[in-house]
């Protein structure tokens, strides 16, 4: 009966109202900013690469790292079996809405992390602390203070599902499928090498995510490139294909159903924000330690997440599938990723495998950091000692469990988490506009 419930309660959490809203506000911070995360692009990588080494500013990390913890919690499965789920369920077609929506979205990453640092305040340990708590407790309205709390509550508890029971179980059942390693070794080396990261806080958090995401991206995205290249000749085509099912219905081929055209936006839209996170509010927290000199500086670097998350691996992932042929298996998920791999290059499948597992390993640091700050200002400070231990101690579980329940709950509350933030993005947009206004003002 729960469970009837928390999947109607679902339907409607990502049902058309939701996706409207989230591609309304990406649509409408892009406009008001004039194209600023479209055309600034370059200036945002060139930004990136000054603050690798971080500042004399106020902050605890570097922008750089910032960034690479926040994309720790987003280069995840929603890169590998995230964009195979959209293709099977809504066909190549997808692959453009996810596009779409990742365009709009650096506008609200971008958005997210000014106001996130704009906004942001010491804890008693003297750490920086932000994210859309903050900026709705600092800069709506009292009366709308409690929205802060519900954004708090649901980060809290959606972080033991998505960003850590799922993950683990995921890359448990992967090892154990390809290589015969025991659910619970997984799930305890895993949780020894998380407890060794999360005990050291945002800055140790920050240090591991600064190298490790980089070298897995990069080792990904040229292997996927390898692919997309040695099949070259089928670029043009894959990407007509793409665009013609974005707007035709899919007719069913081989082992796919068929999709049309509103399967294609809805599943497209969905992974692709599930994919990125634009929008829940969970990358601002991470933005909120960077040491910046101005709050615009540190948006341009957030914008990045989305680009290179979506526009650059997810991109990749699908021409791979488009471009094998594979979507048309039958196959969904992290399955059909290997299948089109292990068809493009020997031993594809392992690229597959490994990179799923470092992916859900980084995305348990992330989201280890974002829940901690959601319990703090829930709680205090003494509440996080026990908040990483808790954390740490569900690793092995998850890793153990079946997980539909969990799932779907934490996939409820991610689309819950949304609300007040896309609500606080749209009220607190005059203070975006002007800060970048007189960001680039001043630079000019």
């Amino acid at each position: 009966m729960l469970t009837d419930l928390l999947t109607t309660i679902n339907g409607f959490a990502w049902g058309p109202a939701m996706l409207a809203l989230l591609a309304f506000t990406g649509l409408f911070l892009t406009l008001g900013l004039k194209g600023l995360t479209l055309r600034k692009v370059p200036l945002g990588f060139r930004t990136l690469w000054k603050e690798r080494s971080g500042s004399a500013e106020n902050g605890d990390i570097s922008g750089f790292n910032a960034l690479m913890t926040s994309m720790s919690a987003t280069v995840g499965t929603g890169n590998i079996a995230g964009v195979a789920t959209a293709i099977a369920l809504g066909g190549p077609g997808a692959l453009f809405w996810m596009w779409c929506i990742a365009l709009l979205g650096m506008a609200t990453k971008f958005s997210e992390a000014v106001l996130a640092v704009h906004y942001r305040e010491t804890d008693e340990n003297g750490e920086y602390v932000g994210g859309p708590m903050y900026y709705i407790k600092n800069g709506l309205p009292k009366s709308l203070a409690w929205l802060g709390t519900a954004f708090a509550v649901f980060g809290m508890i959606a972080g033991f599902g998505i960003g850590n029971t799922v993950q683990a179980n995921s890359v448990a059942s992967v090892l154990h499928s390809d290589y015969q390693v025991p659910l619970l070794v997984t799930g305890f080396i895993l949780a020894a090498l998380a407890a060794a990261v999360i005990l050291g806080g945002i800055k140790r958090i920050a240090q591991v995510a600064g190298k490790l995401v980089p070298f897995m991206a990069l080792a990904y995205i040229l292997v996927a490139l390898v692919i997309v290249l040695m099949n070259a000749s089928e670029i043009p085509s894959a990407i007509s294909l793409i665009i013609e099912a974005a707007f035709n219905p899919t007719s069913a081929t081989g082992g796919f159903a068929g999709a049309t055209v509103w399967a294609a936006i809805r599943y497209g839209v969905a992974r692709g924000v599930f994919s990125n996170e634009a929008g829940l509010g969970s990358a601002p927290i991470a933005h909120a330690a960077a040491q910046t000199k101005h709050p615009v500086q540190q948006g341009l670097i957030a914008m990045l997440g989305t680009f290179i998350d979506t526009l650059i691996i997810c991109t990749l992932t699908g021409l791979v599938i488009v471009m094998t042929g594979a979507w048309q298996s039958g196959e969904s998920g992290a399955p059909l990723s290997s299948l089109a791999f292990s068809t493009a290059l020997p031993y594809g499948q392992h690229v597959v495998s490994i990179g799923l597992a470092l992916f859900a390993f980084t995305t348990i640091l992330g989201w280890s950091f974002y829940g901690e700050k959601c319990t703090e200002y829930l709680f205090g400070i003494k509440s996080v000692r026990y908040f990483r231990w808790a954390w740490i101690i569900a690793i092995p579980l998850g890793a153990m469990a079946e997980l539909d329940f969990i799932w779907l709950l934490a996939d409820t509350l991610n689309a819950l988490m949304a609300i007040p933030n896309l609500i606080a993005l749209l009220m607190l947009s005059p203070v975006v506009f002007s800060l970048s206004k007189q960001y680039f003002q001043n630079k000019q």
